[in-house]
């Protein structure tokens, strides 16, 4: 079998089992495909991801990892569909592609299986980078998107097993969206978007996962000043927005959420005199 960009779902005959009797329907499961990012002729990393809009993703991934700081350091992307999964080659200027070898070669030195893991602890943690300060968003607003967060999520209703990364505008309104069965790969298809296109970049970000550690730093290159999750808030994440200068609140949902951090970025009756505090 071959994978194309638009086969992200498969249809397949199963049986349901319920209430002791069986009967058969069909079921919609979410692709996942291995996905090799190389960077100028060399190997770098393979993930799985859900095999459409792989070439944000190409772009969102090498900028939140900071192998390049500006969209302009990458000079070209191209994508190759395999048997064995998704090859793309990535093309960055020869500055950054040197201190990419630099990294790759000082992990490799400091670790007897090679590139297979972080050599240490301090080397899973970038540096620290602060976002702007001016963007604001009207607290009630929310409630705008998750109201069109199903007509913005055709493949979760069909497999229930992707995740997505949403961009908001003042009004609350979802003007970009992005799926995949990976919620990193999913903010990075984000964020490769609307750094590569003219067009029109979020106030916010409305994940439907939990806000992980890894999610706020991706954010934090983005420059992604306000990050909402349908989900829990982790420790770590919670820490590292404080740091990064980053609005965060978790538990998005039903006319409610949580407030993490820098809430006066928040607007709305009911919350300017809390968020002042946070």
């Amino acid at each position: 079998m071959e994978y194309h960009s638009h086969e992200v779902v498969t249809e397949r005959n199963v049986v349901l089992l319920e209430h002791g009797h069986a009967s058969e329907l069909t079921d919609y499961l979410a692709n996942e495909v291995r996905v090799a990012l190389v960077y100028n002729g060399i190997a770098h990393t393979v993930m799985l991801a859900s095999p459409q809009d792989l070439e944000a993703f190409a772009i969102g991934f090498t900028l939140s990892e900071r192998i390049v700081s500006h969209i302009n350091d990458i000079k070209g992307v191209e994508l190759e569909f395999t048997h064995e999964g998704v090859l793309i080659q990535v093309e960055i200027n020869q500055r950054c592609f040197m201190e990419l070898k630099q990294q790759r070669r000082n992990m490799a030195g400091r670790t007897g299986c090679g590139l297979c893991g972080v050599a240490q602890l301090e080397e899973a943690v970038k540096p620290v980078m602060r976002v702007d300060s001016d963007a604001r968003f009207d607290i009630s607003h929310l409630q705008v998107a998750l109201g069109q967060i199903q007509d913005n999520q055709q493949h979760f209703k069909l497999t229930g097993a992707t995740h997505a990364a949403m961009g908001l505008n003042h009004q609350g309104q979802i003007i970009a969206a992005y799926e995949d069965i990976g919620r990193h790969i999913a903010l990075d298809k984000l964020i490769g978007a609307f750094s590569a296109h003219n067009v029109e970049r979020p106030v916010a970000v409305l994940l439907t996962s939990r806000a992980s550690f890894e999610m706020v730093q991706k954010a934090a290159s983005a420059n992604i000043q306000i990050l909402f999750a349908m989900s829990a808030v982790t420790s770590l994440a919670l820490e590292l927005a404080e740091k990064s200068n980053i609005t965060l609140i978790g538990f998005c949902r039903n006319g409610r959420a949580t407030l993490y951090t820098h809430g006066y970025r928040l607007l709305g009756q009911h919350c300017a005199s809390l968020a002042k505090a946070i």
